[in-house]
């Protein structure tokens, strides 16, 4: 198997006021965010041609984007062959969340650590350069 965690893929968090949150971040960190957040891009170490992102975003407080864990956060990791992964670690006997899902944008899976924290698994369709 391919490695598995390639990056951080995102930051997701809860506030009970997301817009004004987000000014905050905006005016005193310059962070720009809009509906789904910011995206930091970056160029991939291995291929400098591809271009890569890490993702930023503020939920509000009743979402159940982050069920089942009960936290105020999530993490979000790239990875490589996500569907293989998730059958590996389903042997391991993590615990899968849900079923994969497929966007043009790539593919997503979740698990449960062991403080049953959700964790976002993304398997990215990262850019070429133009």
């Amino acid at each position: 198997m391919k490695k598995r965690v390639t990056g951080l893929g995102g930051v997701f968090f809860k506030s009970a006021n997301p817009t004004a949150l987000k000014e905050w971040y905006e005016k005193h960190l310059h962070i720009e965010s809009g509906e789904h957040g910011a995206l930091f891009k970056w160029r991939q170490d291995e291929d400098p041609k591809k271009a890569g992102y890490t993702a930023w975003s503020i939920f509000p407080d009743d979402t159940t984007y982050f069920k089942p864990a009960d936290r105020d956060f999530m993490f979000n990791y790239r990875v490589e062959n996500l569907k293989e992964l998730l059958q590996v670690l389903k042997e391991e006997g993590v615990q899968v969340v849900g079923e994969m899902e497929e966007y043009p944008y790539g593919k997503f899976g979740w698990i449960l650590d062991p403080d049953r924290n959700k964790i976002e698994l993304w398997e990215p369709v990262d850019e070429d350069a133009l």
